[in-house]
């Protein structure tokens, strides 16, 4: 299943630890990134308007990213269930497809706001089968 959303970025030099390299932390802004502008396309809202709670993120490093590099952000949608939905991640090199890294996000729509983000997700993007899972 192809990428759902891509977000392109440019690594700066604040992103990046004494070693040269992007901080792991800063993978998880460059994913909120893309998350939200994934949001902004189904919804046409600036912001989310349910609120979600991030319950876990794992993700898998494959290569250093530097700074000044053009990394692209993929995502895709793996799973809708019934107040929650996994989202997975691919970052890559956009010059030369080097896979950065592979993140996965349990995203849960939160209590108070019932399931109206899965709900949402169902009616713009589709439910997914379980068949298509893996890598955007």
């Amino acid at each position: 299943m192809p990428a759902k959303s891509r977000c392109q970025l440019t690594v700066r030099l604040y992103e990046c630890d004494p070693l040269g390299h992007v901080n792991h932390a800063v993978y998880l802004t460059f994913i909120e990134q893309c998350r939200l502008m994934f949001w902004r396309k189904l919804t046409g809202a600036p912001k989310p308007a349910t609120s979600v709670i991030v319950a876990r993120v794992e993700c898998d490093y494959r290569a250093p990213a530097y700074f000044g590099e053009r990394l692209e952000v993929r995502l895709k949608v793996s799973r809708i269930g019934r107040s929650s939905f996994d989202l997975a991640y691919e970052i890559v090199n956009l010059a030369s497809e080097r896979r950065i890294a592979e993140l996965d996000l349990l995203t849960l729509a939160a209590a108070f706001a019932g399931s109206v983000a899965v709900v949402a997700l169902v009616a713009v993007a589709g439910r997914p089968r379980d068949a298509q899972r893996g890598r955007p």
